[in-house]
């Protein structure tokens, strides 16, 4: 049967295929392949969870902001030039002003904090996703095709659902500037029509904004530039150098932050939880390694005898030793492919069903997705064999005494 193979594998699968006066040994050798799959098959599912959390929260935030905002110290006085030139730097795929401000919203139904947005219709879409995210009407509504036209909103679908109004409602918009009289200060308000709604998949957005036109939004605000002007670029993994540049190529006047220096402390969160599961998880491989080693260990007090005939034999004592690594390495070896394979079917059902669903308006998400990177995967399976080798080792080594 192993006429063809080594002589030490050969003598590494005889030992492992135990007969019944070593049964205890195959008992061990099974239960060590059993605990090493385990360990794998987790340790692949909570990396892909945490990795598919991490990506989904990046797409949605990066569908539904942008990925560079820039401010100008003293205003943006002529921001369509400033559009033009900010659009001009290598690698921007788009850009558009912005007013952000806050304000009470009532319709007959319910009342609601929310930040309104304003923007240009035109160069919106440019930037985010919302052309893509809109459910019913359009960007264009923002616009007002005569004086008498009742200004636009564009709701999140969950903020609409909360104020419980449709297309064509209108709701009222109080914001805290306003006209200073003898009984204070008034607070501005102004009726609005809803001219649409988007749902972007992320909830902080979805049921806490609402886009208006930017002259709108100016009015509302007491504001006569936009804020900041927000940019799009080609790959967002460039975004933090094009901020740091956006200063030496346009002027010390301009401040810019890049997406990922917003949600740094969400995602360096992510990152720490992704590590500690990594961590708490990989010591099931430890204990599987472990017992790794105490089957190794009878096998070899228990062939003292056959490792005598062996040297008698004229096998030197790494020969030898090459026989109970061999046998770590299998043991490992099958635990890991049979754990990788649980693994990555798993993660492939529960992704595909989304059978895992969590609360929206804490997560962000309303599933848990799960991602297998192929450099996890490799990593988990490089470790896991090398601990299932090295480990005994250590241990067998008396071999040579």
């Amino acid at each position: 049967m192993f006429a063809s193979v080594p002589f030490e594998f050969s003598i590494a699968l005889r030992y492992l295929l135990a007969g019944r006066q070593q049964a205890s040994i195959s008992r061990v050798s099974f239960f060590s392949t059993i605990g090493v799959a385990v360990g794998v098959m987790a340790l692949i599912v909570a990396l892909a969870l945490m990795t598919g959390l991490q990506g989904e929260l990046r797409s949605r935030i990066l569908g539904s902001t942008a990925h560079v905002y820039v401010w100008k110290t003293g205003g943006l006085e002529d921001y369509p030039s400033e559009v033009s030139r900010l659009k001009s730097l290598p690698g921007v795929a788009g850009a558009g002003p912005v007013v952000i401000g806050k304000a009470l919203v009532s319709s007959d139904k319910a009342d609601a904090f929310i930040s309104v947005k304003g923007v240009d219709p035109a160069l919106e879409g440019e930037v985010t996703d919302i052309e893509r995210a809109i459910k019913q009407g359009s960007l264009s509504g923002l616009i007002n095709r005569a004086e008498d036209d009742r200004p636009g909103i564009l709701l999140g679908n969950d903020l609409a659902q909360q104020l419980g109004v449709a297309l064509g409602d209108e709701i009222t918009l109080m914001t805290p500037t306003g006209s200073l009289s003898p009984m204070g200060l008034i607070p501005r308000s102004r009726r609005v029509r809803v001219i649409g709604s988007y749902q972007l998949g992320l909830y902080e957005y979805d049921s806490a904004y609402g886009l208006v036109g930017l002259d709108l939004a100016k009015r509302l605000f007491s504001k006569t530039v936009p804020d900041l002007i927000q940019l799009r670029v080609d790959d967002i993994w460039a975004a933090e150098s094009m901020a740091r540049s956006i200063p030496d190529q346009l002027g010390a006047e301009y401040i810019a932050e890049d997406w990922s220096e917003l949600n740094r402390s969400l995602f360096s969160a992510l990152w720490l939880e992704k590590m500690a599961i990594t961590i708490t998880i990989g010591l099931i491989v430890m204990v599987g390694a472990l017992n790794i080693i105490s089957s190794l260990i009878l096998l070899v007090k228990q062939k003292s005898h056959d490792i005598a005939i062996l040297k008698t034999m004229g096998a030197s004592s790494s020969r030898v030793m090459v026989i109970f690594m061999l046998q770590g390495l299998i043991i490992g070896g099958i635990g890991t492919l049979a754990g990788g394979i649980c693994g990555l079917s798993l993660c492939w059902v529960l992704d595909t069903y989304e059978l895992i669903q969590i609360p929206m308006d804490v997560y962000q998400v309303s599933h848990v997705p799960f991602v297998v990177q192929p450099a996890d995967l490799a990593i988990v399976v490089v470790a896991t064999i090398v601990l299932a080798v090295m480990l005994p080792m250590f241990d067998i080594a008396t071999i040579r005494k």
